[in-house]
C-alpha cells in the first residue's frame, strides 16, 4: 500500500561528529553542562547534521491542508468552509505561522493535501489524491491508494526543501485533532477520553461527544486494541494532511534532515512514522507541549522531551516555529563561544 522508500533505514547519527561537538562543549568558556539542554541539544544536531558545528539556519515551513469527513458528526467548533478559507490566510500572510515565518526568514509553503477546495488557489500547491476523507464513523476515511499518494505528497515536499539544516512541519484541517485522537488511540490502544481534546475550542460537553464519536467509530472499525498495523489505522480513521507528514517525516529523516515536531496532529504523524520506520526517530525534534490533553499521551509513548510548554494549540507549526530561535541560540552559543585556550582563562584542575 505504501511506496518501498517508506520503509528503508535512514542514515544514523554521526558519532565522530557527536563526540567531536561534545569536545567541543567541554572545552567552552563556561562551567561543565552550564547551558544545560541548550548543549545536549547543539551535540545532537551535531551527530544528526554529520557536522561538529550545527547550523539552524535554512528551515523551510511546510503546512499540509486537509478536510475530514468526520466534520460531520458535529466534531468541531468551526464550519469545515474555515479549511479553505485559512489556506488562503496563510497564503496572503496573514496567519500566525505567516507572521512567524516572516520573522525567522523561513520560506512558507502550503500544500493541499487534501481539501475540499475544487479550484485553485493563488500560492498554495495542490497534491492530493481526493477532496477529504470519508466520514470514518460510517466507513474508511480512505482508500489504500489514497494513503500512499499522501505519503508520496510528503516526499515531495521534502525533496522541493532540500538543501536544508532543519524542517518544520504544520497542518490545518477542520476536524484533524478528532482524526489524530482516532489515529493516536488505534496505534496506542487508549481511550479516546484521554486522547480526545477540546480542538477548535469546544466545551466539555463537546470533547465528551468528540470521544464518544471516537470510540464508536474505533469500534465499527474493530481497532479497539493497541499494535493494529499503521496503514490499517490510517485507511480506517486517517487523514490525508496527517498521512502527509508521516511521509514527510521519514523522507526528510531519510535525508538525513532533522525535522522540528509541533503540537498533538504533527506528533500523531511522527508516531505513525516512527512506527512504520523507527529509525527516523532520533531527527524528531520536539518543539512544545501543547495544551491539547492528548499531546502528553503521544510524546510519552514517543519517549519525547519537548523544549518549550507555553500552553498552544493552534497547530500550523506555530510551536515548532517558536522553538527555532532557541535551537539557533544553542547552535550559536555552540559554535561561537571561545574555548578556555582562546580566551586565555585558566580551565578547571
Amino acid at each position: 500500500m505504501l511506496p518501498e522508500w517508506v520503509y528503508r533505514d535512514c542514515p544514523g547519527i554521526s558519532l565522530p561528529d557527536r563526540d567531536a561537538a561534545l569536545a567541543r562543549q567541554a572545552e567552552l568558556t563556561k562551567p561543565a553542562g552550564a547551558l544545560g539542554r541548550l548543549e545536549t541539544l547543539a551535540i545532537g544536531l551535531a551527530g544528526l547534521q554529520q557536522r561538529e558545528r550545527p547550523k539552524a539556519e535554512r528551515v523551510p515551513i511546510i503546512i499540509f491542508a486537509g478536510d475530514h469527513g468526520i466534520a460531520a458528526q458535529g466534531v468541531s467548533a468551526y464550519p469545515q468552509e474555515v479549511t479553505i478559507a485559512m489556506m488562503a490566510n496563510f497564503a496572503s500572510g496573514g496567519a500566525a505561522i505567516s507572521v512567524l515565518a516572516r520573522e525567522l526568514g523561513s520560506p512558507l509553503e502550503v500544500v493541499d493535501a487534501g481539501t475540499l477546495a475544487e479550484s485553485p488557489l493563488p500560492g498554495i500547491i495542490i497534491d492530493k489524491p481526493r477532496r477529504g476523507t470519508r466520514d470514518f464513523s460510517k466507513e474508511e476515511a480512505l482508500a489504500p491508494a489514497d494513503v500512499g499518494f499522501a505519503f508520496a505528497c510528503g516526499e515531495r515536499a521534502v525533496t522541493r526543501a532540500a538543501s536544508c539544516d532543519l524542517l518544520i512541519l504544520g497542518e490545518m484541517g477542520i476536524g484533524n485533532t478528532t482524526t489524530a485522537a482516532a489515529i493516536a488511540a488505534a496505534l496506542l490502544g487508549t481511550s479516546p477520553d484521554r486522547l480526545a481534546g477540546s480542538g477548535t475550542g469546544l466545551d466539555p460537553a463537546g470533547r465528551d461527544r468528540k470521544a464518544r464519536v471516537i470510540a464508536a467509530a474505533l469500534a465499527h472499525h474493530d481497532l479497539g486494541a493497541a499494535n493494529a498495523a499503521v496503514e490499517r489505522v490510517l485507511c480506517a480513521v486517517g487523514g490525508l494532511e496527517i498521512a502527509a507528514m508521516s511521509g514527510a517525516i521519514i523522507a526528510a529523516a531519510q535525508r538525513r534532515i532533522p525535522i522540528l515536531i509541533d503540537g498533538f496532529i504533527v506528533s500523531v504523524a511522527a508516531l505513525a512514522a516512527v512506527l512504520l520506520n523507527p529509525s527516523c526517530r532520533p531527527f524528531l525534534i520536539f518543539s512544545h507541549r501543547s495544551a491539547e490533553q492528548g499531546h502528553r499521551v503521544v510524546l510519552d509513548a514517543l519517549e519525547a522531551r519537548p523544549l518549550l510548554d507555553l500552553d498552544l494549540r493552534l497547530g500550523e507549526g506555530s510551536g515548532a516555529a517558536l522553538a527555532l530561535p532557541l535551537v539557533r541560540l544553542a547552535c550559536a552559543l555552540h559554535n561561537g563561544m571561545a574555548t578556555f585556550a582562546e580566551a586565555a582563562v585558566p580551565g578547571r584542575s
